[in-house]
């Protein structure tokens, strides 16, 4: 009888020890997922099996974290993250930053800000972050001048100087960079831009400093933070591996790590 209770309490333990926790996990796929699938397998190696969700918009994967259908995401910036949860009174936070997508103007049009004409038309994202984050680049290009007070949730109303007359159309950032052919320019974020083939050294009229505060985050549900298999994740985001990767895949900084 010994025996046999030695042999089930080590059945048990190495039942426990090859037991994998699921782990799901939201994303856009660029350059999101392709992170998240490049580290799955050294997820595996903790115990984790790491399932990658996609989604195409920013509003989803957020209401997907909020009601537990998944168990985090990875997608947004904190100013987006703080923003969201201000609106729609959510329960989400920052487990880690990763990376930097510098936002760019963009245009099929013109090769130059200098080029842009009177009257011409600017497509921003119509979410309230990053439309903020938008006209503080093209504040920062000289084509307009906000109200100090607006800070980054700056709208088109907050604009108090625009000298060419720019019209602004406010559009999903999603389908920016389907509408960049028919406006005279577009801001686009870098996870909508580099599926597109933009890259926002080489293509764009202007783009974000580096020193820029909007650091794509892994983003959890209020509470698990601590727990272990997301400390996990961050960790394994956050390793060389990442990096050679970055360096790797956007030489010319279209993605810029942060840890």
């Amino acid at each position: 009888m010994k025996k046999i209770i030695t042999l089930a309490a080590a059945l048990l333990a190495a039942t426990a020890l090859f037991a994998q926790t699921k782990l799901k996990v939201g994303a856009t796929p660029e350059p999101h997922a392709a992170f998240l699938n490049l580290i799955k397998d050294d997820l595996k190696a903790e115990g984790i099996d790491l399932v990658v969700v996609d989604f195409t918009d920013y509003v989803i994967p957020n209401e997907a974290l909020e009601s537990g259908e998944i168990d985090a995401n990875f997608f947004q910036h904190l100013p987006y993250l703080e923003s969201f949860n201000k609106e729609r009174g959510f329960h989400l936070t920052n487990a880690g930053g990763i990376h930097v997508e510098p936002i760019a103007l963009y245009s099929k049009k013109v090769k130059s800000i200098a080029d842009l004409k009177k009257k011409a038309t600017v497509a921003i994202p119509n979410d309230p972050t990053n439309e903020g984050r938008a006209l503080l680049l093209l504040q920062a290009a000289g084509l307009i001048e906000l109200d100090k007070a607006a800070g980054i949730t700056a709208t088109v109303l907050d604009i108090k100087k625009n000298p060419r007359k720019l019209k602004f159309k406010e559009i999903e950032a999603a389908s920016l960079p389907r509408v960049l052919a028919d406006v005279d320019a577009a801001v686009i974020n870098g996870n909508y831009a580099i599926p597109a083939g933009l890259s926002a050294t080489k293509d764009g009229l202007f783009v974000e400093g580096k020193e820029s505060p909007y650091v794509n985050i892994v983003a959890v549900k209020e509470g698990r933070q601590n727990d272990e298999a997301i400390k996990a994740l961050v960790k394994v985001l956050q390793s060389q591996k990442i990096k050679d990767y970055v360096a790797e895949k956007y030489p010319n900084g279209e993605v810029v790590t942060v840890f």
